[in-house]
């Protein structure tokens, strides 16, 4: 019972704050209802929001832009691996730059949207500025522009991802034995050959949790979109959750939402799967 005591907090908020949420967008995903008109005024629409979903471009937008998204993770995972190999050899002052480059993931995404939404300001940003001092005369228009907006959210989220997964690589370096990188050099093994053959195999454990907790991260990315685009211009940066939260918060059309809510837990689900059984293939225990 003593432990039952103290498990008993946790488990009541999982089931509370959890459990009883999921289960119900898993019902309301089947009915029509605006929770203003109270829940009298619940229709039950089968898979009626789902033939919608089938028909709704929007929906489709947003999904295509969240498969954009992935491609953040593996770029931020090679430049955060190089970032770390380099640090943890040869430079000087490491904690130092772990700090730099860790202050943009612990920092407010918010503050983080409006320092880019000032870098990124079509005539008087300072990177429009740079260019046409560069000879650039007609300089993208960025978060503004229909074919920039996406890439440039892309490289805001890839700049502030760099810093978790440097740390996470930085630890998974320095479990790995230096008698390992001795022996290759005996051998007479480059600095490639050493990365290759023995930093990221043995490192691979910790790719697969970054590209896990990447990617399923990528399909929850929602405050960088509010605060810079709210999914414009266009629907150019339109993702599954914001058009969510737009559906259900703003047009109040909660089971729609509930709806996409469930497709959104089904992709997770089977990308992670797909990933946990292609660990048994590239990951070394």
């Amino acid at each position: 019972m003593t432990g039952y005591v103290f498990v008993g907090p946790m488990l009541l908020g999982v089931l509370v704050l959890v459990m009883v949420p999921v289960i119900a967008s898993l019902l309301l995903s089947f009915a029509d209802w605006n929770f203003v008109a109270g829940i009298d005024q619940m229709k039950f629409v089968g898979l009626g929001n789902f033939k919608r979903l089938e028909a709704d471009p929007i929906f489709w937008k947003s999904i295509m832009n969240n498969m954009l998204f992935i491609l953040i993770v593996p770029l931020t995972m090679i430049l955060a691996l190089l970032l770390a190999v380099v640090i943890n050899k040869s430079v000087y002052g490491k904690d130092l730059f772990k700090i730099i480059y860790f202050m943009p993931y612990i920092s407010s995404i918010v503050a983080i949207g409006i320092v880019w939404q000032v870098l990124f300001h079509p005539s008087h940003g300072p990177v429009n500025q740079m260019l046409i001092a560069m000879g650039v005369s007609n300089p993208p228009k960025w978060l503004a522009d229909v074919n920039y907006a996406l890439p440039s959210l892309m490289g805001i989220m890839t700049w502030a991802g760099i810093g978790f997964n440097l740390i996470i690589y930085m630890a998974g370096l320095q479990s790995i034995p230096k008698d390992l990188y001795e022996a290759a050099e005996m051998d007479g093994a480059s600095p490639w050959v050493q990365l290759t053959r023995i930093t990221i195999p043995m490192l691979s454990p910790t790719s697969f949790f970054l590209l896990v907790t990447g990617i399923i991260g990528s399909f929850k990315v929602f405050n960088i979109i509010s605060v810079l685009t709210q999914g414009g211009p266009a629907r150019s940066t339109s993702v599954l959750v914001y058009y969510l939260y737009e559906t259900a918060f703003i047009n109040l059309n909660i089971g729609y939402a509930s709806a996409m809510a469930l497709v959104l837990f089904v992709f997770v689900l089977l990308i992670t799967l797909i990933q946990w059984y292609g660990q048994k293939k590239w990951v070394n225990y």
